[in-house]
């Protein structure tokens, strides 16, 4: 039997394929992504990343079971202070403070993609949850796998290539991904559809993420 794992995959992978092509991690693994942009990217991190730990914690508190709320308050937790240090850290490479980075305002991808989940998870069933964020757990690693045999030349770039390809965030991923497919096992074929649904948005704000940094979004008005 096809775990539910691999028809959420078919969903995401046309968009994926979209990701790696991006200009952003090209140019990330030959060095050549000008350092203006992966700024960007930092301070997009910033302001979403708050966001994501807050969508984590409440799949916490809609989780069926003591183990996944367990898990989920864990990753929330990390999320607050592994994240965010490895971020503090990119911030401080560029000489750049917490609070002067939280003066910046939020671009409009991150304030969207952010505001999805928080919708997404506060709003939905916990399945519908699980649908909205797996695709940040999930694309990140097999980002960071696919990056990981490249890597970069740039000391920055491979840091952050070598945070999301390694062995620690893979186990978290997978841990994940299991739960998703016992979820599945429960779910009705409307169900599973809510649940689709909210993983193809998530896997596009995945790619507009990049883009964004890309192009270094502001708002246009």
């Amino acid at each position: 039997m096809r775990a539910f794992r691999d028809e959420l995959w078919r969903a995401m992978d046309g968009i994926y394929q979209q990701i790696l092509a991006h200009p952003f991690l090209t140019g990330l693994t030959d060095g050549s992504l000008p350092k203006e942009v992966f700024r960007h990217f930092v301070l997009q991190e910033a302001h979403f990343l708050p966001d994501y730990a807050r969508a984590l914690a409440a799949c916490a508190v809609k989780a069926p079971d003591p183990a996944s709320v367990q898990r989920f308050a864990a990753d929330a937790a990390r999320t607050v202070e592994v994240e965010h240090s490895l971020h503090v850290e990119l911030l401080n490479a560029f000489g750049i403070g917490e609070a002067e980075a939280r003066r910046h305002p939020a671009p409009p991808t991150a304030l969207g993609y952010g505001s999805y989940l928080l919708r997404a998870c506060h709003l939905g069933t916990f399945a519908e949850a699980l649908g909205a964020i797996v695709p940040c757990y999930w694309i990140y690693a097999r980002v960071g796998q696919a990056l990981l045999d490249r890597s970069s030349p740039d000391p920055l770039y491979a840091w952050w290539i070598e945070t999301y390809g390694g062995e620690e965030y893979q186990e978290t991923v997978a841990g994940v991904l299991d739960l998703l497919d016992e979820v599945a096992e429960g779910l009705t074929g409307d169900e599973c559809g809510r649940l689709l649904a909210n993983a193809t948005t998530t896997a596009r704000y995945e790619w507009m993420f990049w883009d964004a940094a890309w192009r270094r979004e502001d708002w246009p008005v």
